[in-house]
């Protein structure tokens, strides 16, 4: 989409959420659950949210289509906006100021722009394909930390007792410093900034529009996401590493003998 102000077109559309969800912030309430936990939550305001955005996107870019958390769409189509409208619903719902508003723009099955809202702070995080990443009009760039001072988030299914011993892994080669939110798209915030190294998913609980905004907006701003086991990226493969350069290389290495068990 070259010629196209993406940046100047969506992202007053993804912050016009902040006075939908803002009211809500602390008191909102359960009206279903994807799984049977409460990290799992959908709340009416998810709902409310993603139709909103759907129908604002539409207006803009009519001919690029549209593939929400709840409502779902066509991930065949050669273009199309990824969207999770609470990232962190069970944050959202406590009244813990670590959720976001996120989406992606899938071209040809890759992210080609993100942008992740923390809309409870409005610190809009955002990223162009070649054009860096952002947070407001401040360029973000990755930390420069070994993987021994690093702080790294984790998705790691632990009721699969067959993962425990790789989160020991990860929990002795960062010397403890493991971190954990239940929000994906704000951790990857925190990488792109600097403030934490990395991020490691291995039979996560997330989906793609979890993961592929953060990605984008952490390889623009420096760091490298790769699946498990590959050299490349591909978002709909939600095992991936995303890290500051150095911390990217140690635990690529640290997760090199674990590779085999994400194809059983």
């Amino acid at each position: 989409m070259s010629g196209v102000n993406l940046e100047g077109d969506i992202l007053p559309i993804v912050k016009s959420v902040r006075p939908i969800l803002l009211p809500h912030f602390g008191n909102a309430k359960a009206i279903n659950h994807k799984r049977a936990y409460d990290a799992s939550a959908v709340t009416e305001l998810d709902i409310a949210v993603e139709e909103h955005l759907k129908r604002e996107l539409a207006q803009v870019y009519p001919d690029i289509g549209y593939v929400g958390e709840e409502g779902g769409g066509d991930r065949g189509a050669q273009r199309f906006w990824l969207v999770d409208p609470i990232d962190g619903t069970g944050n959202f719902m406590r009244g813990i100021p670590v959720c976001t508003t996120m989406l992606a723009l899938i071209e040809n099955g890759a992210p080609v722009f993100s942008a992740i809202y923390d809309f409870v702070a409005d610190r809009m995080y955002w990223a162009s394909k070649g054009r860096g990443a952002f947070r407001d009009t401040t360029r973000l760039q990755v930390s420069d930390r070994d993987i021994r001072t690093a702080w790294v988030g984790f998705e790691v299914n632990m009721l699969d007792h067959d993962v425990v011993d790789i989160f020991l892994e990860l929990y002795r080669a960062c010397d403890g410093h493991i971190y954990k939110t239940l929000t994906a798209g704000w951790e990857h915030a925190m990488i792109a900034a600097g403030k934490l190294q990395g991020r490691v998913c291995f039979k996560p609980f997330g989906n793609d529009y979890d993961f592929a905004p953060g990605a984008l907006l952490v390889s623009e701003a420096g760091g490298v996401v790769t699946n498990i086991g590959s050299d490349a990226y591909d978002f709909r493969d939600t095992n991936h590493i995303a890290a500051s350069p150095k911390v990217h290389t140690a635990l690529v290495n640290i997760m090199a003998p674990y590779v085999d068990r994400l194809r059983t």
